[in-house]
C-alpha cells in the first residue's frame, strides 16, 4: 500500500521510499524514512495535495509524491 491510499485519521508506518534520486533524498530529508510513523490529516478537494503528520509536524505532499512511499497500516488505538 502507498501513502496516497491512506484515509484521513489513519495511522501507518513507512516501509520504503520507492524512488531514487533527488525526490527520494528530499522526502527522506523531510523525515519520511522507513520505520517512521505517519498519520493522514486531510486531503484537499479533489484529493491533491494531502497533509500528513510526521515527526511532530504537518507536511503537505502531492499525490504523485505520496504514491512513491510504501506504508503498512497501524491498528487503530
Amino acid at each position: 500500500m502507498t501513502l496516497d491510499q491512506l484515509k484521513p485519521k489513519q495511522r501507518a508506518s513507512i516501509t520504503a521510499v520507492a524512488h531514487e534520486g533527488p525526490l527520494a533524498q528530499r522526502l527522506m530529508a523531510l523525515g519520511l524514512l522507513p520505520g517512521t510513523p505517519v498519520r493522514m490529516l486531510r486531503r484537499a478537494l479533489g484529493g491533491d495535495p494531502l497533509e500528513i503528520s510526521v515527526m511532530g509536524y504537518a507536511l503537505s505532499l502531492r499525490k504523485d509524491e505520496a504514491r512513491k512511499i510504501e506504508i503498512e497500516i497501524q491498528p487503530a488505538d
